[in-house]
């Protein structure tokens, strides 16, 4: 069974949420989302967007089916922190090898349950998101604030996330070669390729245009991944060397970085973009895509039009771009995680990328 001490998270504004810990019984600062998924909470866990990120999960009930060892999106997880309202530390899955407690504490991650997470995600909604500390109950509420006021939070947190050297993910029969820029890459974009006929080989994010040129790929990837994009200068400057030789396609956190390569410009949202539940419609079929995402920041739209970058995809909910195209370098670009939507939905994505890289190939 998990831990079960009394804990809180105090916020940067001395807001108190108490309750019992599970996870990690450690004190940690991070910053504060929330996610509006109604499962997939192994996922959100190891995805590497939310690295040092504390997630609120606004679906009630989190651990019930525990964790199986086919769903990671990566390894280890650099998550900050985990809020929930009820944990259940007896998962009812015959796959489970371990219960989500389990995997918090192996990853170092704290962890709350019983606090009034429709509260905490009110505030997070109309104040936007926030610092806050994971900390013992009987920690002073004012040593809290002033150590959450303290803290500095990593500035590119796609330094920690990044592979160090580059690695492959080969496929029987490969039509194509990728490489895909690791800013934090999850399993599944990996998998998609392999899955369409793709070689894939990661490479770091800082990877020099000589290093890259010697993969001899058809095609470009600028992966998902946490943080704030003008912070990530190195693969910036390496899309604005490679752009018109490659095809290339950007996902998230890589659509941010491919559209300041352009020269566009970005924003930190108020209302952060977490879940699987995110209508966008397709403004070439005018068609309403329910899609998966994990980022904080976003594109300015007039900023589009001031470079050679087409408008594809618009958040339904808030009119933020979610996608954009450049048809004369071969660039394809957007905001939502294509591999973690029902294939029939984003499989043009993956098409169009592909037959760039065909039209390349032939010449």
């Amino acid at each position: 069974m998990a831990r079960q001490n009394d804990f809180k998270i105090v916020l940067e504004n001395g807001e108190v949420f108490e309750g019992k810990s599970f996870g990690a019984n450690l004190t940690k600062v991070c910053e504060i989302v929330f996610n509006t998924s109604m499962v997939g909470y192994q996922e959100i866990i190891t995805d590497p967007a939310y690295a040092y990120q504390g997630v609120v999960m606004t679906y009630p009930v989190i651990g019930n089916y525990g964790i199986t060892d086919e769903i990671y999106d990566s390894k280890p997880s650099l998550l900050g922190g985990l809020i929930v309202r009820d944990y259940n530390d007896i998962p009812s899955n015959f796959r489970s090898v371990k219960t989500l407690s389990e995997l918090l504490e192996d990853n170092l991650i704290p962890a709350i349950y019983g606090v009034d997470t429709r509260k905490l995600t009110r505030i997070i909604r109309e104040e936007g998101t926030v610092k806050a500390i994971f900390a013992p109950i009987d920690t002073p509420n004012d040593e809290c604030v002033s150590i959450v006021k303290s803290t500095i939070l990593p500035e590119c947190p796609v330094k920690s996330v990044s592979c160090r050297k580059k690695w492959y993910s080969r496929t029987s029969h490969p039509k194509f070669e990728v490489a895909i820029i690791d800013c934090g890459v999850k399993n599944e974009l990996i998998k998609g390729f392999n899955s369409l006929g793709c070689n894939v080989t990661v490479l770091p994010y800082n990877v020099s245009k000589e290093e890259l040129n010697n993969c001899h790929a058809d095609g470009i990837v600028i992966s998902n991944g946490p943080g704030n994009p003008e912070t990530v200068k190195e693969t910036i400057d390496l899309v604005k060397e490679l752009k018109g030789k490659y095809p290339i396609m950007g996902v998230s956190l890589g659509c941010q970085i491919v559209a300041l390569a352009y020269g566009a410009e970005t924003y930190k949202l108020k209302q952060a973009h977490h879940g699987a539940n995110h209508p966008v419609r397709n403004v070439n079929t005018n068609k309403i895509e329910i899609v998966s995402q994990e980022h904080s920041y976003a594109i300015k739209e007039k900023s589009l039009s001031k470079v050679s970058l087409e408008l594809t995809h618009v958040n339904v909910l808030d009119k933020t771009v979610e996608g954009f195209t450049c048809k004369k370098d071969g660039v394809i670009c957007v905001q939502y995680s294509p591999a973690q939507v029902d294939v029939d939905d984003v499989n043009y994505i993956y098409s169009d990328f592909i037959k760039l890289m065909e039209e390349r190939k032939n010449g």
